[in-house]
């Protein structure tokens, strides 16, 4: 059993965040995004009080972060899902970070009264597709999501998930 600890944003982990992220869409998907690209890296608490949001991060034994995940709420019951990632290493049901990440945006969602939950992807990231499909997100075009919703220029994917808030205790 491999022991992998969901957290909620700490600024000790930003330096290997910015690893990490940049590492996966540079060199696994060969994006030529920088930090420079996404002002939600550069000053994660910041970005997400704006938003009303949170950033969690998934921390292996050895301290190392291994996985992201953030929800904002963009309004109206609506929350946008970003900057999940996986370290390519810990990917998979082996470790369940992915779910693991999802799982508590889902949990933490909810009690905040969310009830839809969209995001954007690129069209390369097809792993990430199965995985958001194989959770209960639907694909919808684009002009379907709400107009306070942060697309990326590079997204060309777009998803909705709908919650069930009644579950909330």
């Amino acid at each position: 059993m491999h022991h992998i600890q969901i957290i909620e944003y700490q600024n000790q982990y930003r330096q290997q965040i910015i690893d990490m992220v940049l590492h996966i869409q540079q060199k696994e998907f060969g994006s030529t995004i920088t930090l420079d690209d996404q002002p939600d890296l550069s000053d994660i608490p910041a970005f997400c009080e704006k938003w009303n949001g949170k950033f969690w991060l998934a921390i292996n034994a050895e301290a190392q972060v291994v996985g992201t995940i953030a929800l904002l709420d963009i309004g109206n019951r609506w929350a946008a899902l970003r900057k999940m990632f996986v370290r390519e290493d810990h990917r998979g049901k082996t470790f369940g970070v992915g779910l693991a990440l999802l799982n508590g945006l889902f949990a933490w969602a909810i009690h905040q009264g969310i009830q839809e939950v969209f995001l954007g992807t690129t069209a390369w990231f097809l792993a990430a597709h199965r995985f958001y499909e194989k959770n209960g997100f639907i694909e919808i075009p684009k002009d379907s999501l709400p107009t306070s919703f942060p697309a990326m220029d590079l997204d060309v994917k777009f998803y909705r998930k709908y919650l069930d808030v009644s579950a909330q205790t």
